[in-house]
């Protein structure tokens, strides 16, 4: 099985051709109530907000490989996970990436959608249209193209394939991203790093921390739309 965030070049059904991407080494070569939150405002008290932040964002210890918890002094509370009112036509449930904005949604069909801080493409390496959920996969095992070998040696000891882990690039869960039948090699990916939301870094895959990424993707089910705004 080829698992690529790394280089989604072949993702030739979006237009725009990618690059490469992989954990931090290779960047740069069930919160109701935090939910609840984002539209109560300033009925909640600071303390309080912070601290159903930091129960969302609380280790997984009955994870295969568990999960630590994120330091949310480094994540601003703009990327919370929280819903907010989203206006839109697309049925509940749709997924819709906004790059501009670093933003994920999951439509909830009531006027309000969830909202996850994401990371994105970062220049030359954006894409947009219509995808939807071909497959889905739990510490998925990640394989590094060919071409991003040949540009980063050290991946080549990837060669055939990185076990699930911590490490590895696709984290606890992944959404595989298809068109027509066919993988695009995008995905969205679960990222234990918090420094990595709301910036450009991939090659056209998308990120949310683990723990918004657990949390999407228990509510997604294979077949569920995703449109990738411009960028």
């Amino acid at each position: 099985m080829v698992e690529d965030i790394a280089e989604a070049g072949a993702a030739a059904p979006f237009g725009r051709r990618a690059g490469a991407l992989s954990r931090r080494s290779f960047l740069l070569g069930s919160a109701a109530g935090l939910g609840a939150l984002g539209l109560a405002g300033c009925a909640t008290s600071d303390a309080a907000f912070l601290a159903e932040a930091a129960k969302a964002y609380g280790p997984l210890p009955d994870e295969k490989f568990p999960i630590p918890a994120v330091d949310i002094s480094k994540l601003d509370p703009k990327w919370y996970r929280r819903v907010v009112p989203y206006e839109t036509k697309e049925a509940a449930g749709t997924i819709v990436v906004d790059p501009k904005e670093h933003y994920l949604y999951r439509i909830e069909g009531d006027g309000t959608a969830t909202r996850y801080g994401a990371n994105v493409g970062r220049d030359g390496f954006l894409w947009h249209g219509d995808a939807y959920v071909g497959r889905k996969s739990e510490w998925a095992t990640w394989t590094p193209p060919k071409e991003m070998i040949a540009r980063q040696p050290e991946a080549a000891k990837y060669a055939h394939g990185m076990p699930g882990g911590l490490d590895n690039p696709l984290g606890a869960r992944t959404l595989h991203l298809y068109q027509d039948g066919k993988y695009t090699l995008y995905t969205i990916y679960a990222n234990s790093d918090p420094d990595t939301i709301g910036h450009g870094i991939t090659s056209g895959c998308v990120g949310l921390l683990s723990q918004d990424m657990i949390h999407l993707y228990a509510r997604t089910p294979v077949k569920t739309k995703v449109v990738m705004l411009e960028g």
